[in-house]
């Protein structure tokens, strides 16, 4: 079963394509490379959400379809739901 989407090798988020439990071990898919990929969600993440693939100190910048999406407003931590509440977009910024 696929949990996840990456639609750019560059991208530092997957793209929730199931409602994820907090510790689910997901398996995930880059659509450019058709490569697997792992990812363990440390905590709830809605259908059409961000998961963390790595950890994110506040200021990065987070990637997502191979762009710049926004930048972190409090750490991340690989696994986490990265969303407002984490991420100013940059429409906003």
């Amino acid at each position: 079963m696929i949990h996840f989407l990456v639609h750019d090798s560059a991208d530092t988020v997957g793209v929730a394509v199931v409602d994820l439990a907090a510790g689910t071990d997901c398996t995930g898919r880059d659509l450019s490379t058709n490569e697997p990929l792992k990812a363990i969600a440390t905590e709830a993440i809605p259908l059409g959400h961000k998961l963390a693939l790595k950890d994110f100190p506040v200021g990065d910048t987070v990637i997502k379809y191979g762009c710049e999406i926004g930048r972190v407003v409090r750490p991340i931590r690989a696994g986490q739901h990265v969303h407002v509440h984490n991420l100013k977009t940059k429409r906003w910024a």
